[in-house]
């Protein structure tokens, strides 16, 4: 006779619905989920199971995944709708796959599909750009969220977000009480990179996406500034979407989407890693480049301070000038800044991002009970 385990069985079960990722599309939001999966196994209380639709059939690989039949979405505006418009017709036949689950986590803000009542829900919202920077946004994408993201927000048992930067914006804009805001700072995986503490090459790094937010206007005119000054730096640009960008100086060179194995040669071969954004929830590339010994300069806007600590140097965005002094800094500055590098991204790990997660869950779990036994 097989004899219970009580310590299995009271863990919490956890439905993680990622029924709208579309692996390569996501950005930074991706690598959050790849991030969590990642470091879930490590908390023994928590039993999480990943819903994806067949658009992502082997994303998860560290905890168990049940593929969504029904689902099939793509990256571009029209497929969002699409499995938005399937996830609510077929959501009585989703939340039976994940029937008996205590929480229901939407790692990408969309409840998809509507959670069943006795479950706890849990939004991850990474942060409300849309709010802060409201002119980089279509009137239709700004609808989307607010129906979408915000609604879910206010009315989730718990909200993880990603820094204490992006807690206190859903709080000013949302109303959402601080208490049931939880903030799991992403990590880099250190043992993933090598770094080089050597010869570099002169080359400047910039791996973003081609978004308005992310500032390249500036930065190009910061290498026209080097261009007289420090004739010899040239800066790549990787990321998708960068097709879009004009006005491309002579010394910059746009490589677009490059395998991982190529991203991570490049952060170990750059003179710098400049990260000129004006609006991060979070900022990975700063912690992924001094986990390969690559110094980093980079903007003070959002979450970027808060992550990269004084392990870096800091500019203001809006300042070609201030950017172009910054790159500048940083390679003079090398030495020092891959020592201090080192040791930032000691501070973020995948274990510690979980754990808040594991906070959230049962925060939510408890709030689930109240709620339940109140009747509502």
């Amino acid at each position: 006779m097989t004899v219970p385990d009580p310590a299995r069985e009271s863990r919490l079960k956890v439905a993680i619905s990622m029924l709208t990722l579309v692996p390569g599309t996501m950005g930074g939001g991706e690598t959050y989920a790849r991030g969590l999966l990642r470091g879930l196994p490590s908390r023994p209380a928590i039993e999480a199971t990943a819903y994806v639709g067949r658009q992502a059939e082997g994303f998860a690989t560290t905890v168990p995944e049940v593929v969504c039949e029904s689902i099939d979405g793509q990256g571009t505006t029209a497929g969002k709708l699409t499995t938005l418009a399937r996830g609510f017709a077929f959501g009585s036949k989703l939340r039976r796959l994940m029937e008996g689950a205590d929480v229901f986590h939407v790692p990408f803000a969309v409840a998809l599909p509507k959670p069943a009542k006795e479950m706890a829900v849990v939004q991850t919202l990474c942060d409300v750009q849309h709010r802060d920077l409201p002119h980089l946004f279509s009137s239709a994408e700004k609808l989307y969220r607010r129906l979408f993201y915000e609604r879910t927000a206010r009315t989730a048992d718990a909200v993880v977000t990603i820094s204490d930067f992006a807690k206190q914006t859903i709080i000013d804009h949302l109303g959402v009480p601080a208490d049931r805001i939880f903030t799991a700072h992403l990590a880099v995986e250190a043992d993933d990179y090598t770094p080089n503490l050597g010869d570099r090459d002169d080359v400047i790094l910039y791996p973003a996406r081609g978004w308005a937010h992310k500032n390249h206007a500036r930065l190009f005119d910061a290498m026209r500034l080097l261009e007289k000054t420090h004739p010899h730096l040239t800066l790549v640009l990787t990321g998708g979407g960068l097709d879009s960008l004009e006005n491309v100086p002579s010394n910059v060179k746009i490589r677009g989407q490059v395998p991982l194995a190529e991203l991570r040669e490049l952060y170990r071969r750059a003179a710098c890693t400049v990260f000129p954004s004006l609006y991060e929830g979070f900022g990975l590339p700063p912690l992924e480049a001094m986990a390969s010994g690559c110094p980093v300069a980079s903007s003070t806007a959002g979450a970027l301070p808060e992550v990269v600590g004084d392990a870096a140097v800091l500019f203001d965005p809006y300042s070609p000038e201030a950017i172009a002094d910054a790159i500048v800094a940083a390679i003079n500055r090398s030495s020092e800044l891959q020592g201090l590098g080192l040791e930032r991204i000691k501070k973020f790990t995948w274990e510690a991002c979980a754990e808040a997660h594991e906070e959230a869950y049962a925060y939510a779990a408890a709030a689930r009970d109240r709620r339940l036994a109140s009747g509502r």
